[in-house]
């Protein structure tokens, strides 16, 4: 049914019931969203005191790893651990003068120069005399040539990085290479501040301009081939990247790790206490430093906050942050809302610790609640309206059929009120004596006969109807030739459609159209179709009746050129009491069972009855019933 059907006011009860339910689904929504919400902030709570003790298990978690940390280190002062036993972090061991790693190669610089020998400069004089002041080059190649052949490796590194250079400005860059090659094997000593190999092959890739060379000295540097000075690795970093072509930067982690110790190596002796710990930030990222023994000989542990907080990692679903004494994030990520806080002076922690929830997984007892008080509740909703819906549905018909048999009622009165009238009128006229003449008298009495049968006719339409309506109607089946049915039903109407100056036209064979049938139902079902083609197309001078043999079947139709119906209204018009809109516009008299009558005796003889109709092109109304041949085969 249309919405707006339902919009119409038949009775203020449809609207009290609307406003009930409305009420009554509101205060239910609302109670169940109360008793949601109370599960919501229960299972909140029960949920927050599982933090709190989840902060506090993490807590002492965390306070246990630093403490075993703590021993590792302490052991560490006198032997260095091995490789596997540092999972890790990187550990110091530290004396006055001497500086070491474990494990090897994770600084890029050493923040303690390097204590291998250099020849003085003053070793060189005379080479370096006939080189720069003398401009001899030959006479300097000779002399730093023979002074190579020193046995101490620091004077050989030195005299051959000179021959190189010498060789190199003379334009001997295959001897210069040679001599390069030379100096890349001595070890154990320093040239020019750095170590002989590095010079050697920074002096070659110069030479050979090979980007792979480049690259592979730029790979050396990166894992820590050899100790320099922060300024002597940026340096040859810098060369090497010009030369391979790349403005890749060093490596940020290691580059900040080699910051860090050489904070530890320069503070060592600013804090003599035999055992601590601190949160540093070098280059923008928080490092971690604990360390065991005295400033003499002490090992200090290097890690960053998030390797030993995750150590303490809590259950699944909950997330660790930890924040310094300035409130700056260390590692995890911070979110204080639902948070458990746990302060570093009330937990003895280097960091104040931030445990929170990355979810909130109800338990299964709670869902199950959840979802069976959900259900009920949209049960319940759902069974109010449906409720709802059909008492006002049932108030509608109610108010319908009402409505429907007043108008039936008024319709019939005035339909038997119009015979009556004639009859009475003209009863009157012959019983006074009134007639002017015989030949007037007959017109009377003719008319006096039409009225009669047309009262008789709406009489026995209503029994019928009636009968059919408490299905008491019974059929008694004869074969009978539809040519000769169609007319007689349409003789009937002869006098009335001439007096008007309309015609019916019959298009059909005259046999061969045999049906079984009612002969009496048939006629009123016809006779109904033909009364409202004349009724409804008052304008119109014809109305056609056709019957044909199609498929098996006997159909009669009856059309006409009147208002149409709507495509809306083709169902609605055989039931009982509905009339359609071309009815109200038109003004058309009935009493709205003539189509449910026709239904009712087509079906009662295993037939259908048809409209084709479109508004403003008229409306075709066809009986299809089955032929008598066709009804004996099924027999």
């Amino acid at each position: 049914m249309p919405p707006k059907e339902w919009l119409k006011p038949h009775s203020t009860l449809i609207l009290f019931l609307f406003l009930l339910t409305l009420v009554s689904v509101s205060a239910l929504g609302w109670f169940g969203w109360r008793l949601l919400d109370q599960e919501r902030i229960v299972e909140n709570e029960r949920a927050q005191e599982a933090l709190e003790q989840t902060a506090d298990q993490a807590a002492g978690t965390l306070r246990g790893a630093l403490a075993e940390a703590g021993e590792r280190v302490g052991s560490w002062v006198t032997a260095p651990p091995a490789q596997a036993e540092l999972r890790d972090g990187l550990l110091l061991q530290l004396t006055d003068a001497s500086f070491s790693t474990t494990p090897a190669g994770r600084l890029l610089y050493d923040p303690v120069p390097s204590t291998e020998l250099e020849a003085p400069p003053s070793t060189f004089a005379e080479g370096e005399l006939l080189e720069f002041l003398q401009e001899q080059t030959a006479d300097a190649a000779a002399w730093y040539r023979h002074t190579a052949q020193s046995p101490n490796p620091a004077i050989r590194a030195g005299a051959l990085l000179r021959l190189a250079r010498v060789l190199r400005n003379s334009g001997q860059p295959a001897s210069s290479r040679a001599v390069y090659a030379q100096l890349a094997g001595v070890s154990g000593v320093r040239v020019a501040g750095v170590p002989p190999e590095l010079a050697a092959r920074e002096a070659q890739c110069e030479l050979l301009t090979r980007r792979a060379d480049a690259a592979a000295l730029l790979d050396d540097l990166r894992n820590a081939r050899w100790r320099l000075t922060r300024g002597q690795f940026e340096f040859y970093w810098a060369e090497a990247s010009r030369l391979a072509g790349s403005v890749a930067p060093p490596p940020a982690e290691a580059l900040a790790l080699s910051a860090a110790a050489t904070l530890i190596w320069t503070a060592r002796r600013s804090d003599p206490a035999p055992r601590g710990q601190q949160t540093a930030w070098v280059e923008g990222r928080p490092f971690f430093f604990m360390w065991r023994g005295v400033p003499q000989a002490r090992a200090v542990l290097i890690t960053r906050p998030e390797t030993i907080l995750k150590q303490a990692a809590a259950a699944d679903g909950i997330s660790l942050a930890a924040m310094d004494a300035e409130g700056r994030l260390l590692a995890g990520r911070r979110e204080t809302k639902g948070a458990a806080v746990r302060t570093a002076a009330e937990n003895q922690l280097p960091w104040t610790l931030y445990v929170t929830r990355q979810r909130l997984t109800p338990g299964g007892g709670i869902v199950a609640r959840q979802r069976f008080l959900i259900f009920g509740i949209t049960l319940m909703v759902l069974f109010l309206l449906g409720c709802s819906y059909f008492i006002a549905r049932a108030i509608r018909r109610e108010a319908e059929a009402v409505r429907m048999q007043s108008d039936f009622v008024s319709a019939v009165s005035h339909e038997f009120r119009t015979p009556l009238t004639s009859i009475r009128q003209l009863s009157e006229i012959l019983a006074f004596g009134r007639v002017p003449s015989e030949e007037r008298r007959q017109v009377y009495y003719s008319t006096l006969v039409q009225e009669t049968v047309r009262l008789q006719r709406l009489v026995e339409a209503l029994l019928n109807f009636g009968r059919m309506e408490a299905g008491r109607r019974l059929y008694r089946l004869e074969q009978i030739e539809t040519a000769a049915l169609v007319e007689r039903v349409v003789a009937e109407f002869a006098p009335q459609a001439e007096s008007a100056g309309r015609r019916i036209e019959l298009r059909g064979s005259k046999s061969g159209c045999r049906i079984d049938a009612d002969s009496e139902a048939i006629s009123v079902a016809l006779r109904n179709l033909v009364d409202n083609a004349l009724k409804y197309s008052p304008d119109c001078p014809t109305v056609w009746v056709e019957w044909a043999l199609e498929n098996g079947s006997v159909a009669v139709r009856v059309r006409d050129h009147g208002p149409g119906v709507a495509d809306s209204e083709k169902k609605a018009i055989f039931r009982k009491f509905v009339r359609g809109s071309a009815a109200a516009a038109g003004k058309v008299k009935g009493s709205g069972v003539g189509l449910a009558v026709v239904r009712d005796i087509v079906a009662a003889h295993h037939g259908e009855v048809k409209v084709e109709s479109a508004p403003g092109e008229g409306s075709t109304f066809t009986i299809l019933l089955p032929a008598a041949a066709a009804r004996l085969e099924r027999v």
